[in-house]
């Protein structure tokens, strides 16, 4: 039985001062949590997905299918309305067919040997282009230069480096601080190509097992200003090991990408009215875009399923929450969580009225908990609402900020947010990797992600007042320096757009 309880005014820190909530309902919660756990049509929405329609990149016949597919998904499931909502990308692009070719030249002992000396061999070099990186017409015997890791000293020591192709050494991707280094490493790696003028980096792969995938150094959408390949790690050890024996090494390159002007993309949004306050809206979240390499099926396939099969629990417990849930599925996140931002700037007017945002990402390892988005406000009520998701050992709540997905720019908008924090289970290996199929998930834990996401969105919504306010500028810019993070949007090159008042609230 729901019943009413008063309300006290809590004030956690001087900025911050709103009401504080009973929990909803946990007999609902329950019931919501029941019947998510139980036989749905997950699977096959997700093969037809992944399987059927493949990877979908913004632009493309694949990601038009998919925002179809969305739309289709979310209304057999019981959405109330569902519809998309169309944003535009600077540029398409599409990768050709890239090829390198290896020479090296190494020397043959003369002495009792016919035709001794300088011997040239050549070897195929597994390569993809980076995304959104610019075309490279056919160059023939362009230098390989080894530049280490990149950094200030390795580009001193190897030199003039004008007009090669740079070979530059990464990590093997073993855990979650390797793959936010991967991204960070990189625009210092390609401002130093740049000026050093060099004519191609080739970076090699994070995967061992010849494992290519893609990634983009872009932040909007913006075609790059290098052409930039990923080469398989085994091959691009092997240069690495030539050049440290003395044999050059050179290279044929040919990067034909296709690159287009402005394209147009949907994010695809259903929703759940509210009975009480259907004026304010909580919003469950995952990115449907992925790259094409593979199928997209753990980033972010999985928990584009997700989204619709937690509506479709919602709806079929039979319960009714007091605001809005709205249902997205955003595109463009895997090009700078560009649809996102577009949702957040476009409705921007509303945002006051927003009362949280849950977002899932991260493939089906399992869920230990949620990071907060630096909110400690929200830390107290955000504990016992985590509660029921105990038995699927969902217990932790982190109080940073984090970048990297679509709850990022609601975060600088001020609004709650919820982000879902995963094991990293199989999902950094196939990352955005040819490897990225429909076999890799885990479906036995995804049907528990369903129903935390189902449970946490549903009490979000439920509230008899908001979790926590909307921030200011001020705020927010309190937050970041709060919980060390300024340094964070440096490193990625948000700062600026922050400072400038291009990206955020402005007030």
């Amino acid at each position: 039985m729901r019943t009413a309880k008063a309300l006290l005014t809590v004030c956690i820190f001087p900025v911050f001062c709103f009401a504080a909530n009973p929990p909803t309902d946990t007999d609902d919660v329950n019931r919501v949590i029941q019947v998510a756990l139980q036989t749905s049509p997950l699977q096959e929405d997700l093969r037809r997905l992944t399987d059927e329609i493949g990877g979908r990149v913004p632009g493309t016949p694949a990601m038009q299918h998919a925002v179809q597919w969305g739309m289709r998904a979310f209304t057999a499931a019981g959405a109330e309305s569902a519809h998309s909502e169309g944003f535009e990308i600077p540029n398409s692009w599409s990768e050709g067919a890239t090829e390198m070719i290896a020479t090296t030249a190494h020397q043959v002992s003369t002495a009792g040997v016919v035709g001794g000396g300088t011997v040239l061999s050549t070897f195929r070099v597994r390569a993809v282009s980076v995304a959104w990186a610019p075309a490279l017409a056919p160059v023939k015997h362009v230098p390989v230069v080894d530049v280490g890791a990149g950094m200030d000293a390795d580009f001193q020591k190897a030199g003039d480096v004008t007009g090669k192709i740079l070979l530059v050494h990464t990590a093997v991707l073993k855990t979650w601080d390797d793959l936010f280094a991967e991204y960070s490493n990189a625009p210092p790696i390609i401002n130093r190509a740049v000026k050093a003028k060099a004519k191609a980096i080739a970076f090699m792969a994070t995967r061992e097992h010849d494992i290519l995938y893609r990634h983009t150094n872009a932040s909007a959408g913006e075609i790059d200003r290098l052409p930039m390949v990923i080469v398989a790690r085994e091959d691009g050890e092997r240069m690495a090991r030539l050049l440290a024996a003395g044999n050059q090494v050179w290279a044929d390159l040919s990067v034909p990408n296709q690159i287009g002007g402005p394209v147009k993309t949907s994010n695809v949004v259903a929703e759940i009215r509210g009975s009480e306050k259907p004026e304010e809206f909580v919003i469950l979240g995952a990115h449907l875009d992925s790259w094409e390499l593979g199928t997209g099926a753990l980033d972010n396939g999985c928990n584009a399923a997700l989204v619709v099969d937690a509506l479709r629990a919602i709806k079929a417990a039979g319960v009714r929450p007091r605001r809005t849930i709205r249902f997205i599925l955003f595109s463009g996140e895997e090009e700078g969580l560009l649809g996102s931002r577009a949702y957040a700037l476009s409705h921007r007017s509303e945002l006051d009225r927003a009362a949280g945002v849950v977002i899932f990402d991260s493939g089906t390892g399992k869920t230990t908990g949620f990071s907060l988005g630096g909110r400690k406000d929200v830390y107290g009520m955000a504990k016992t609402l985590i509660a029921p998701l105990a038995q699927f050992d969902a217990k932790e709540l982190k109080v940073d900020m984090e970048w990297g997905s679509d709850h990022f720019d609601f975060m600088l908008e001020g609004v709650p947010t919820f982000m879902a924090e995963q094991e990293e289970a199989n999902y950094l290996e196939n990352y955005h990797a040819v490897s990225d199929t429909y076999d890799k998930v885990d479906f036995v834990q995804l049907k528990k992600h369903v129903a935390e996401a189902a449970a946490l969105t549903f009490e979000l919504a439920n509230l008899y007042e908001k979790v926590g306010p909307r921030l200011t500028h001020d705020q927010i810019e309190q937050t970041m320096r709060d919980t060390n993070s300024v340094e964070m949007f440096k490193a990625f090159g948000l700062w600026d757009e922050w400072q400038s008042g291009k990206r955020g609230r402005q007030k």
